[in-house]
């Protein structure tokens, strides 16, 4: 293929495109158009075999073979997050609406370092903000940066809570000096159900994972305010100084939203950071039936958002919001050739200053259409359509004799254990849930998550998909029971 027609901005280029989009089109709804099963349940060796030709040949083969090729390889063994039958993980079916904006931006490919990079890009990202932070009932000098998820999200939230920390109450500028003497006393509390990137973000952030203190939750796996008393005044007994408090909208595994507003109150009165995790529960904010499980939400210092979840957006797409945008000051820094201070004084917005990121996507255009497209009102229906459904779904699981239902859902999050006779100890329930998981991964017709509850393997369906019902849930229950009488078959555990 020439230059000509590899690139845009020429009548060959354009045509290529166009005929080349339209090949990849027929060649993702061949694949995952026809609501067959999830996933097709080739082993990883047999995935690997198929990749046996040499990545970077000699001489190329051509557009439309390639696209072949990846049909037949990929998108065929791909996990199909569109199935209503795919309930594992925290992976949206993606929206039509975000389909269509990644393949504008993807197209534009904006980079959002700079303003020259990307006018149009960097101002809506700067409106896109102000929405967000609004949504979330932060303060008008709230601002925000668009992120690859939730992991950067805390990790940004807890690097900026520690430099502001060090710099008041340890007096040293972390970002010019590195770390003070005291650092080691530092720490970042958390429920016992937070997510790991708190300890991955402290380990990052050079003080260790066992600077991060985990609080005990209650009946509904919250975070627990006397327990959170309790473990602040042992910390002062020991003359360690916590920093942050991060509160949890959406654990991963039961979808437990942490008492916002009794934490805040915790951390005013200790000077402490508030962060809120809300990568998975912030679409409640939508909802005008569920928003009220957030109460509380918008007296964070910090929140992460992400789109790539009940948004419905494409991966990757987050966002990072801060209460007071004075605050990236902490984090802050110019570069000649992408934001010289002068461009501050003459109104140049600069994003690259807010961002752990350089190169970094123009994301923010996926929620933007999807806004605009839908309202708030039909993106509501959307998320509150996955609560009622997780509801059913644990009614259903709960009225069978060989499941146990684990706990009343809080998100669309429903944990369960197949339980086929009476009187199974933990060991042999742990070991045949753990073993029917894996059949159904190779039969292919559900996809559901594995998980551990107080040490006993359990299942999970993670029910993000608002064309899912109850007979899809039906169904994989269904093919639970049939994995489990295929593992009894093989004898892989005693039951």
């Amino acid at each position: 293929m020439s230059a000509e027609e590899l690139f845009l901005g020429t009548d060959r280029g354009g045509a290529t495109y166009r005929e080349a989009m339209g090949g990849a089109v027929e060649a993702v709804l061949s694949a995952f158009a026809d609501c067959g099963d999830p996933y097709s349940g080739t082993s990883p060796d047999a995935l690997a075999a198929q990749f046996d030709d040499p990545v970077v040949p000699e001489d190329g083969q051509g557009l439309d073979a390639t696209v072949d090729e990846v049909a037949e390889h990929v998108l065929a063994h791909s996990v199909d997050t569109s199935n209503p039958r795919c309930a594992a993980h925290l992976q949206c079916p993606p929206m039509i609406p975000g389909l269509v904006a990644e393949t504008l931006l993807t197209a534009a490919n904006q980079s959002l370092d700079s303003f020259d990079q990307a006018p149009a890009a960097t101002v809506l990202e700067e409106r896109v903000v102000d929405a967000l932070c609004g949504l979330f009932d932060l303060p008008a000098d709230a601002d925000g940066v668009f992120t690859s998820g939730g992991t950067q999200s805390n990790f940004q939230a807890l690097l900026l809570a520690r430099d502001r920390y060090c710099d008041r109450h340890l007096g040293q500028n972390v970002q010019a000096n590195g770390l003070p003497s005291g650092a080691g006393s530092l720490r970042i509390l958390c429920s016992e159900e937070a997510h790991f990137t708190g300890e991955q973000a402290a380990h990052y952030l050079g003080l260790g994972e066992r600077a991060v203190v985990t609080v005990p939750t209650d009946d509904d796996r919250r975070m627990d305010p006397d327990a959170l008393d309790a473990t602040l005044a042992e910390l002062e007994t020991r003359d360690a100084e916590p920093f942050a408090l991060v509160g949890t909208a959406g654990t991963t595994d039961f979808g437990s939203v942490d008492p916002l507003g009794a934490l805040a109150e915790r951390a005013d009165e200790r000077g402490l950071w508030f962060h809120v995790d809300a990568a998975y529960g912030g679409a409640l904010a939508l909802s005008g039936e569920y928003g009220h499980i957030l109460d509380g939400i918008g007296r964070a210092d910090s929140i992460a958002v992400d789109f790539h979840k009940l948004f419905y957006q494409p991966i990757s797409c987050g966002a990072f919001l801060l209460r007071d945008g004075d605050d990236f000051g902490w984090m802050a820094r110019n570069a000649e050739y992408l934001n010289p201070e002068e461009h501050a004084e003459i109104g140049v917005p600069n994003l690259v200053a807010k961002s752990v990121q350089t190169t970094r996507r123009f994301d923010a255009l996926k929620p933007y259409v999807a806004f605009r497209a839908l309202g708030r009102t039909g993106l509501a229906k959307l998320v509150d359509r996955t609560l009622e459904l997780a509801d059913e779904a644990a009614t259903l699981v709960d009225a069978a004799e060989d499941f146990e239902l684990l706990h009343d859902p809080t998100l669309n999050a429903v944990v369960f254990r197949y339980l086929p006779h009476d009187g199974m100890d933990g060991g042999t329930v742990s070991r045949l849930n753990a073993a029917v998981r894996r059949e159904l991964l190779r039969d292919g017709r559900a996809v559901v998550a594995r998980t551990e509850v107080e040490g006993v393997t359990s299942l999970k369906f993670t029910l993000l998909n608002p064309t899912a019902t109850l007979d899809d849930v039906a169904a994989m229950l269904d093919a639970i029971r049939d994995c489990g009488a295929t593992v009894a078959g093989q004898r892989e555990v005693a039951v």
